[in-house]
């Protein structure tokens, strides 16, 4: 999805994979954004020092697919030079309830 929508991705080790890995990785300042989904207790371990790393270093972190996508689809129109700036309820067809006189 990713590459599809002109981002440069890559794969890098997970931690219980061995060095070189993500920690590694971003504590070089080699890794620009952070996408990482979680299952079972060892990953689970695992992405506390990912996070912790991620936060010193200031690499934004997501850790759900519809946040990966909301980055990916805002680093999109930011790069198309497509970015409005929009009321939120724009975007849910909300109305102000308030009545001026």
């Amino acid at each position: 999805y990713l590459e599809e929508n002109g981002i440069v991705a890559g794969k890098i080790n997970k931690v219980l994979e061995g060095r070189p890995h993500i920690v590694d990785s971003i504590k070089n300042g080699e890794v620009q954004l952070v996408f990482n989904t979680t299952e079972g207790s060892q990953a689970l371990a695992d992405s506390r020092s990912l996070r912790r790393s991620a936060l010193l270093h200031k690499v934004p972190y997501y850790t759900t697919l519809s946040g990966a996508v909301a980055a990916a689809q805002g680093i999109k129109a930011y790069v198309g030079g497509d970015l409005q700036v929009r009321a939120l309820q724009s975007y849910f067809g909300a109305t102000d309830s308030r009545k001026t006189s």
